[in-house]
């Protein structure tokens, strides 16, 4: 069994930590890597292994679909990207490593960030049962984004307005 390293803060995006953080768990720091780990920085939105997998085709042709889910498990690995799961949807990644939770867009699928408005500990914010150890912990948000629920206002008002049309013309 492989001991891996982690850092309590790592800088984002920065190539030496990301390097360091690799060979300190005993991998190599391939262009693939490289690539994979660039395309999820570079947008920080939340991408399954197959959007990856599609924005580094673009750089480099010869990746193969298994390597970017290697590489993706390697990064998890050595802490430089999380795992964001949601029900039997397709596992996304997240290179946020500050404490934080995810919202997911009932309407559009989107995901983003939740920060953590304080540096509470756990058993602080939940009522987690004396004598229990926490060692992972996953936050998530379900509902509309602020885009689809201003969306539905809108069109709830449109509606409104059009049944009142509709209640004014049969008098």
């Amino acid at each position: 069994m492989r001991t891996l390293v982690f850092r309590a803060v790592r800088k984002q995006n920065d190539p030496k930590s990301c390097d360091e953080a690799i060979h300190e768990n005993g991998f190599r720091f391939t262009a693939q890597r490289r690539q994979v780990y660039d395309a999820i920085m570079a947008r920080r939105d939340h991408p399954t292994a197959v959007e990856v997998f599609m924005r580094v085709k673009e750089k480099m042709p010869s990746i193969s679909l298994a390597t970017v889910y290697n590489t993706l498990e390697t990064l998890t690995e050595c802490g430089l990207v999380k795992h964001v799961h949601r029900d039997r949807e397709s596992s996304r990644y997240c290179p946020n490593l500050q404490p934080h939770g995810h919202f997911f867009c009932d309407k559009c699928g989107v995901v983003f960030d939740v920060p953590q408005r304080t540096n509470a500990k756990v058993d602080e914010v939940w009522a987690v049962p004396r004598r229990a150890v926490v060692v992972h912990r996953e936050v998530s948000f379900r509902g509309l984004c602020p885009d689809c629920a201003s969306q539905k206002k809108l069109s709830s008002k449109l509606s409104g307005k059009q049944e009142g049309r509709k209640l004014k013309s049969r008098s």
